[in-house]
């Protein structure tokens, strides 16, 4: 029997490979990773390479004997992420405990397979990506917990209606002097409103004492110089 050289050191790297999946449960490994002081990362990543393989569908098959997802359709990453929660899901029967800031490896696992189950994510996975979930018992999210609750929308006060308005007027007259009776149109958090900004304005001033001081520098930053010296008091 002639052993060729080439295949010995497929043997070797193989046997690097076997270690590295011993202790990671994939050979999905990034680029740098390393094993008996061998690069397996890179030499796994040419081994994925298209073609690569053509002339030694042997290699292949001992690969696919160590991981049958050794070279997934879907990125390696996320076949590491898959892997490390097989690995904890198989003496876990509780995926509620695997949660964001779970890490295994460097990676979050829990975050990730929180990501998993997003109904958009979920739809974009390949369908082979989704059995492999469903055989560790990950199904996607209720609809009704699909995307996190909104926070409602804070209601703006008339207070800052008067200072967008005024910012307005200002960059469109370029001057503070509001007449009395003169009214903004504005659009904030997407609706119109009219703001009777002399009044505002007015009002504003004659109560100055009584403003907090985040109202004042609110009112300063638009280039009231009497709240600048409030302030400053």
């Amino acid at each position: 029997m002639v052993w060729n050289l080439a295949d010995e050191r497929f043997q070797e790297n193989l046997e690097a490979a076997k270690a590295y999946h011993a202790d990671h449960w994939t050979l999905c490994a990034p680029r740098s990773a390393a094993a008996l002081d061998r690069p397996v990362g890179q030499w796994l990543s040419n081994l994925r390479r298209p073609g690569a393989l053509e002339d030694h569908p042997e290699w292949k098959t001992a690969l696919e004997a160590v991981d049958a997802h050794w070279n997934p359709a879907w990125p390696a990453e996320w076949q590491r992420h898959y892997a490390a929660l097989r690995e904890l899901l198989t003496d876990e029967d509780d995926r509620s405990e695997v949660l964001p800031g779970f890490t295994v490896h460097g990676m979050d696992v829990g975050k990730w397979l929180a990501k998993q189950r997003q109904h958009a994510v979920w739809a974009g996975l390949m369908e082979e990506q989704r059995e492999l979930l469903a055989a560790v018992g990950v199904v996607p999210l209720p609809p009704e917990q699909a995307e996190p609750a909104k926070a409602p929308k804070k209601a703006v006060s008339a207070f800052e209606k008067g200072v967008a308005a005024l910012e307005q007027y200002k960059a469109r007259e370029g001057s503070l002097s509001v007449p009395r009776g003169h009214e903004e149109r504005i659009v904030v958090g997407g609706q119109e409103h009219v703001v009777k900004l002399g009044v505002f304005l007015s009002n504003s001033k004659s109560r100055r004492a009584k403003l907090t001081a985040d109202k004042l520098q609110a009112l300063a930053a638009v280039g009231l110089e009497w709240a600048v010296t409030e302030v400053a008091a």
